[in-house]
Formats: structure tokens, sequence, C-alpha cells
């Protein structure tokens, strides 16, 4: 069940993963996200994600901790 969703929109062509959830408040750090990540607790598109610098895209959905971002343009 998802409790909060966050749009982040897009700037550039894509945002990198770890910035995605520090841009949303979903972490403090570049580092805690880095953990986050490395721990599998993150999923992008419904799939577990361990690349801090995967790029996301315009469509694309990070689920972190019962909450989610969608990336748009």
């Amino acid at each position: 069940m998802i409790i909060f969703m966050q749009e982040i929109k897009l700037r550039e062509e894509y945002i990198k993963l770890g910035q995605a959830l520090k841009a949303a408040g979903f972490v403090e750090s570049g580092a805690d996200a880095k953990t986050e990540i490395l721990d599998g607790k993150v999923k992008v598109n419904g799939k577990i994600e361990y690349q801090r610098g995967k790029k996301l895209h315009d469509g694309d959905i990070v689920e972190f901790k019962e909450n989610q971002i969608k990336i748009i343009k």
C-alpha cells in the first residue's frame, strides 16, 4: 500500500536514482541513499535496483518504504 506519492519534474533528460530519493526528501544525504539502495530497499518500475546512478526518465516509478516517486517531464 502506497502511503505517499511525490512527483519530480525533470529539468534535464534524466535524474539519477540517489538524487531523486534525496530530492523527494526520503533520505538525508547521498550516503543514506547509497545505503538504502545497496540494501535492496528501493524499486524502480517494480524491480529492486542496486545502482545509485540509475538514470530515471519520464514515467519511471520509484518505490521506497511505502512511498513512491513518479518522474515526469
